[in-house]
């Protein structure tokens, strides 16, 4: 018996305009790689937000996740003078009364704090959970939110330019971080108030900018991007053609059996449960779990399959 992946698998790196919904952009693409083909995002961009949206179609839906845990780049400006009840410029704005300006130093100052792992509070208009329901629509329904932090990272937190009352700043951040949360965490720290006017985000993981493509003119063959991108990071092993049947029915590998990849640095959030398996061509075939203080890797995600008679 013959095995090969399905076709398609990979991802799209979009450049989503201001003004779509992520899920726009899903739908968009949806009829192009066929009805019968899964297709999600694998991180929301605001409609007020432009750039990197991560689409994955077919079994690199399953990939999701480490796209998600990867770090994400973004140019943000923020308002400093104003609150919005969204903390962007998509919210009710409120403008602080006798705000005063706030010099260069001071917002320098104010950002310093917010690098590394920090405690952050969700926007109230934002998908996490407050007692069971999505605090977007409590929100929306008039009730008080305020969902509880969580520990975030941000890597970078720089200021590129300041002319009051914007500034703009570049954000090196981990999973989970909300940009709109920062901007609104400045303005208090300044005690004038902030929300993110304006956002892009440059980066997600192995995905930049440079490459990214207008939603109008994606090429569904030339610009579909290798599933073995979002493995970036983790540790790669080839697999030969004679341990695919063993592979494919979950069976525990040798890694003696196996070719380890150096080429592949072990910095990926996920690098501590998951390894990636490709075959000889480079093609991602699985994605496994080195066992702690053996030299076995359990198949945890096998894309292979029985190839059609």
């Amino acid at each position: 018996m013959t095995f090969e992946l399905p076709k398609p698998f990979g991802f799209y790196n979009i450049h989503k305009p201001v003004g779509p919904t992520s899920h726009d952009v899903v739908a968009q693409v949806r009829p192009l790689v066929g009805r019968r083909v899964k297709v999600g995002h694998t991180g929301t961009l605001d409609p007020f937000a432009s750039g990197v949206l991560v689409i994955a179609v077919g079994p690199a839906t399953r990939l999701a996740d480490l796209i998600q845990s990867t770090a994400k780049c973004y140019v943000a400006e923020v308002t400093l003078g104003a609150a919005s009840t969204t903390d962007d410029i998509e919210g009710d704005i409120t403008p602080a009364p006798a705000a005063p300006e706030p010099t260069d130093q001071q917002v320098r100052q104010a950002l310093e704090p917010f690098v590394g792992a920090i405690m952050q509070g969700p926007p109230a208009y934002s998908a996490v959970h407050v007692e069971g329901r999505r605090a977007y629509k409590l929100a929306r329904s008039g009730q008080r939110v305020e969902p509880a932090a969580r520990e975030v990272t941000i890597h970078r937190l720089e200021l590129l330019r300041y002319e009051y009352p914007r500034a703009e700043l570049d954000v090196l951040c981990g999973a989970g971080t909300y940009i709109r949360s920062i901007a609104r965490d400045l303005g208090r720290a300044l005690c004038v108030g902030g929300y993110c006017s304006a956002l892009v985000r440059r980066a997600v993981g192995a995905f930049g900018l440079a490459d990214a493509v207008d939603p109008d003119a994606l090429d569904i063959d030339a610009d579909l991007v290798a599933p073995v991108t979002a493995t970036v990071g983790l540790e790669r092993f080839e697999i030969s053609g004679e341990d695919v049947p063993d592979l494919v029915h979950g069976k525990l590998l040798r890694v003696d059996r196996l070719r380890r990849l150096d080429s592949a640095p072990t910095d990926h959030p996920q690098a501590q449960h998951d390894v990636a398996i490709v075959d000889g061509r480079g093609n991602l075939v699985a994605l496994g779990e080195r066992r702690e203080g053996a030299e076995m890797i359990q198949p945890r995600r096998v894309f292979l399959g029985p190839s059609p008679a």
